[in-house]
């Protein structure tokens, strides 16, 4: 009885190809809408997370100043010395590394070519912090260190500029007034994490930043890089109490220092952009609703249009629970459709906008099965008030029906 019930859906189907086309639109939008939204949404929490582990693994970046942001204060706080890192290093538990960062911005010549980039001056645990890997070359070597040697790493950007097809290793690079040998190539990071091009950099030990280009000793950040496992709380507390220690500041004094910690900084970024995915989704979904309230409308007129055929059927001994179940089964299976097509869709689109968008592509077996049956309640939803009207019909009055 069933499989005959689904061919009478379908033949009713196919007789208003058309109409039942236009009927599951609504559906079709909704189902591929709520998918897309989803899934892309998804995919940039994903993109925020990897560029935000680009800046390092378990990183705190401790800066002067009371608070992050502009108008901080942090330009009246003291900056760190290259001795402050060597104390959290030495000092404090759970460390992987830690690095001093200077940096200042200037142009860079090499080849005939000039390009404006940032000038980091810092040690090779910066490489470590920032989770950074040697494309070509070699890293500093102590005596360079200790010297404050004119060597420099390139990051991708600066090489493409400069020495374009050229092996970047060995060749020359005027900073100002110094001219510094290139040691290495950075591996390249592309788009950070706040649009910015981590590739655009040039790396060189802190002493020679410190004696050549900037003439102070000041150090700007600390980048601090947790081992894995470690108690971020009690790495951030001991951190803290070293540094006002170090700076000499009264048990009433504020910090006139800040950590921020990138992991914290990734999840608030993600709950953010899962919270948006959700409120898209659910706006998505309202059209789903509005498919409903169509094939509602479409069954309802369908019925109409059937009731001759109603009457004969209840005439010559059909049950009400065969009729019901057959303008039931026809919502179901056009709302179904609708659904079909709507994941289809809605897959083709994911991936172009996620090339377009440059985020991630992440199929989502979950959202797609849920949003098919969703759809199909809808089906069963608003398709039944108009199958319970066919079903409750009087034979003699349906065949009286002109």
């Amino acid at each position: 009885m069933l499989f005959n019930t689904l061919l009478l859906a379908l033949r009713s189907i196919r007789r208003n190809l058309l109409r039942s086309f236009l009927t599951i639109l609504g559906i079709v939008i909704g189902v591929s809408a709520v998918i897309t939204m989803v899934t892309l949404g998804n995919g940039a929490t994903m993109a925020v997370q990897n560029q935000i582990s680009g800046l390092g693994t378990n990183l705190l970046q401790v800066r002067p100043g009371q608070r992050m942001g502009p108008g901080t204060g942090g330009a009246s706080a003291p900056a760190f010395k290259e001795l402050d890192a060597e104390a959290i290093a030495t000092q404090i538990g759970g460390i992987a590394a830690v690095a001093p960062e200077a940096r200042t911005g200037s142009t860079v010549v090499a080849n005939g070519r000039n390009w404006t980039s940032s000038i980091i001056g810092s040690t090779n645990a910066w490489l470590v912090t920032g989770n950074w890997k040697l494309g070509h070359g070699r890293e500093f070597s102590d005596d360079e260190l200790r010297a404050g040697a004119a060597v420099c790493l390139i990051g991708e950007t600066v090489r493409r500029e400069l020495f374009g097809a050229r092996d970047a290793v060995g060749g020359q690079l005027r900073v100002k007034q110094i001219s510094c040998e290139v040691v290495g190539v950075l591996a390249s990071k592309g788009q950070g994490a706040f649009g910015n091009d981590q590739d655009d950099v040039v790396l060189v030990p802190i002493k020679t930043l410190q004696r050549r280009i900037t003439g102070n000793t000041r150090v700007n950040t600390l980048l601090v890089s947790m081992m894995d496992g470690s108690d971020a709380d009690r790495v951030k507390a001991s951190l803290t109490q070293l540094l006002r220690e170090r700076r000499k500041l009264a048990s009433t004094d504020e910090d006139n220092f800040n950590v921020l910690d990138t992991k914290q900084l990734a999840d608030t970024l993600s709950g953010t952009t899962k919270v948006m995915t959700m409120l898209l989704g659910a706006v998505a979904a309202v059209s789903l609703l509005v498919g409903g309230i169509g094939i509602m409308n479409i069954m309802l007129v369908s019925v109409t249009e059937r009731t001759r055929e109603i009457g004969l059927r209840l005439a010559i001994g059909a049950l009400e629970r065969e009729v019901l179940l057959q303008f039931l089964i026809e919502a179901v299976v056009l709302a179904a459709m609708g659904g079909i097509i709507g994941i289809v869709l809605a897959t083709g689109a994911s991936v172009l906008l996620a090339r377009l968008m440059d985020v991630p592509y992440l199929f989502n077996p979950g959202v797609n099965l849920l949003s098919f049956l969703f759809s199909a309640g809808i089906g069963v939803l608003f398709g039944y008030f108009p199958a319970r009207r066919a079903a409750r019909m009087d034979p003699i009055e349906a065949l009286r029906h002109e």
